[in-house]
């Protein structure tokens, strides 16, 4: 079996990863797999998937046209001929779709010839671009035009930006024309949240299949350390917090709330950029973890982990404390509590800080179900379901 993905990066950041896990398993199993990317700079360990799409130029040029014209997806014309021909050269079995934006592939020249080719196509969607005329989430703006017809968004200066024109009603229409009517395509989801949202778009036509996002557990996992020793915080009850980038949207004005209903016995750990934004002193933050073991640790000396995200199709990070063996609270946002039992966390309403606040004092649940339900999470299990469905698509 020879598959062919498509994601913006490859090796790197969540769905990069995501690629070289499967493809990992795919050639453990003697099968065969390349990963088309965009952007980024490939590990070593997996250059030999690799096959760029474009360069640093053709991705520059893209983002810079889509500043002006709103027109992401449509630009990139040449690199995408060139990697169309090389598609027809390896021929591959399964094309297996991830992020198809990020200013790097032409989305009308990729799907003709995907309907030309009549190959078996997955589309695993990280975000809801897809079925948008503009924006990868809209759940914290509350915006439902995706059902019946993108115009005017109101979230057009956000990624992918465009500083001049709307052009989110074509984008739509145009998107809606392109990624319909493709036989043999199968859209699976990380989240049943995510299925929901797709059943509701102009892709419901499509077999949609949930595989949820696994983790590695043989990092993550219980792991001692001096850090309350080394941070002073031998005394402290932990609430503990991770993001890549801090926002509003991931929730930093909750915490800097939190913080406020909190008294000295516990103490908020935040890790991550936060981008010049301003907290009070009693929170502490660490801007970066250097691996994912030191991230580990973390997790571990934590008392509970809180997730006060305001979108989200699935997080790891709810994953990742679980299987340290600590507690996530989190908001009833998109597929955030999908991971959580009542044995392990608890999720409440969103934007309710008080109760994210009770939920820290009342948190005593029994950190080795958080263990048992991590199992669940085993990458391994998660991603072995992608095979199984390409075997399925091929019959």
């Amino acid at each position: 079996m020879k598959v062919l993905m498509i994601n913006t990066v490859c090796g790197i950041t969540s769905t990069g990863k995501i690629c070289t896990d499967i493809a990992d398993m795919l050639t453990s199993k003697g099968h065969e797999c390349k990963i088309a990317y965009g952007r980024g700079i490939v590990p070593e360990k997996y250059q030999k998937y690799a096959v760029r799409i474009g360069s640093d130029r053709d991705v520059n040029i893209h983002a810079a046209l889509t500043r002006i014209t709103d027109r992401t997806g449509f630009y990139s014309t040449s690199a995408t001929r060139k990697f169309i021909n090389w598609i027809k050269e390896y021929n591959p079995d399964i094309i297996h779709l991830h992020n198809i934006h990020g200013y790097y592939i032409n989305i009308k020249l990729l799907f003709q010839y995907l309907k030309e080719a009549k190959c078996k196509v997955v589309w695993t969607l990280h975000d809801c671009w897809s079925f948008t005329g503009h924006c990868p989430h809209y759940d914290y703006i509350k915006c439902e035009r995706y059902k019946t017809g993108c115009y005017s968004c109101p979230q057009k200066k956000d990624y992918p930006s465009s500083m001049l024109l709307d052009a989110s009603k074509k984008n739509y229409r145009d998107k809606k024309a392109l990624f319909t009517g493709v036989d043999g395509l199968t859209v699976v989801t990380p989240s049943e949240w995510l299925k929901k949202q797709v059943e509701t778009s102009f892709l419901s036509g499509y077999r949609t299949e949930v595989i949820n996002n696994g983790i590695d557990l043989n990092i993550f996992k219980p792991t001692e350390s001096d850090f309350r020793v080394k941070n002073n915080l031998q005394d402290k009850k932990i609430v503990l917090g991770v993001a890549n980038v801090w926002s509003d949207r991931k929730g930093l004005s909750d915490f800097i709330e939190l913080s406020k209903q909190l008294d000295d016995n516990y103490k908020i750990v935040l890790v991550g950029d936060l981008r010049g934004a301003k907290i009070p002193e009693n929170i502490y933050h660490i801007s970066h973890t250097n691996n994912q073991t030191e991230l580990a640790e973390i997790y571990t000396a934590a008392d509970c982990f809180v997730n006060p995200t305001y979108e989200d199709t699935y997080p790891t990070t709810n994953l990742e404390s679980l299987a340290c063996s600590t507690p996530v609270i989190t908001y009833l946002t998109g597929g955030s509590p999908e991971s959580i039992k009542a044995d392990c966390g608890v999720a409440v309403t969103q934007g309710d800080v008080k109760a994210l606040a009770l939920a820290v004092k009342n948190c005593c649940h029994d950190r080795k179900k958080c263990l048992d339900e991590a199992r669940a999470f085993d990458k391994n299990n998660c991603f072995e379901k992608y095979i199984s469905l390409y075997e399925e698509l091929l019959k």
